[in-house]
């Protein structure tokens, strides 16, 4: 395991903090989330059936696929009660998780009217994927060199299977999918030695799952794209890159792969606020030059 910082002639501030403890463990892939099962209350509804934090977080992101599915709009309020009745829970998980959306810019918490969806431009999301790929970028060169050989090994095994399986995939497939894919980011948040870096990684973890749940549930887009394979060879290049401890090539893959990732969305979601396909970018557009400057 090394520890030095290459020499590239970049200032980098690098935390020697120990490997942590899986500190993004609470947080699951969306889709296993959503499809936890409802349990029938004795006046018909159905409720939540998991423990008040595990609850929380499913609303949140089952709330986050209606934004981008385009069923919550822009100046839509959310009713607690309402909400509440729905998903068969107290107010308590309902209020904790419209902060939790206001946190990540998908509601606004207004004195006297209550939660509304605010509107979300294609700019700003192509801004909060520019933060996510620097963010990850970072969690990738610091975490080089500190993840376990085994664990490394387990992944790219588990991304050839999906690669075969992939040529006739069957049921739950893309469950499966999911999950090595959040095993990955996960492994190299919880490696990154920066307990910070790992927590505003985990918070943007939900807000990306939606947009993945989203693409995935889109007419099967990832398969008649070829997307899918694309992306699992991105993994590997990823997990490969990582098991020869070679930073700057881990950091060029993971830096593509975020890339590719979001020219998919950018087909396949629908503008959060408007009919047709997003214009995403992770990269700002330039400036326009001003005469005189």
């Amino acid at each position: 395991m090394r520890r030095d910082s290459e020499g590239s002639g970049e200032l980098r501030v690098d935390f020697d903090f120990r490997p942590l403890h899986d500190p993004i463990a609470s947080l699951r892939d969306l889709r296993a989330l959503v499809v936890i099962p409802l349990m029938s209350t004795s006046d018909g509804n159905k409720s939540l059936k998991c423990d008040h934090g595990l609850r929380r977080r499913v609303i949140v992101q089952s709330l986050l696929v209606e934004v981008f599915q385009g069923r919550l709009r822009a100046g839509q309020h959310l009713v607690t009660q309402e909400l509440a009745d729905r998903f068969g829970v107290s107010p308590t998980p309902i209020r904790e998780a419209l902060v939790a959306l206001e946190g990540i810019g998908i509601v606004d918490l207004l004195p006297n009217r209550g939660a509304v969806i605010r509107r979300v431009t294609m700019e700003e999301v192509g801004e909060i994927c520019q933060v996510r790929r620097v963010l990850e970028c970072e969690a990738t060169r610091s975490a080089c060199g500190w993840i376990a050989p085994a664990d490394l090994r387990s992944l790219s095994g588990a991304l050839k299977e999906l690669l075969a399986k992939a040529i006739a995939p069957g049921p739950g497939f893309l469950d499966e999918a999911g999950a090595v894919d959040s095993r990955l980011h996960d492994l190299i948040a919880s490696s990154c030695r920066n307990s910070f870096l790992a927590h505003e990684l985990g918070r943007l973890k939900i807000l990306f799952r939606a947009f993945r749940d989203v693409t995935y549930a889109r007419d099967g887009s990832r398969f008649s794209s070829g997307r899918f394979e694309a992306e699992a060879h991105e993994h590997l290049a990823i997990v490969e890159a990582l098991l020869a401890e070679d930073r700057k090539a881990s950091v060029r893959a993971m830096s593509r792969h975020i890339r590719m990732s979001v020219e998919n969305w950018s087909r396949t979601l629908p503008d959060v606020n408007d009919a047709g396909p997003a214009t995403v970018t992770a990269t700002p557009a330039k400036p326009r030059s001003k005469r005189g400057a």
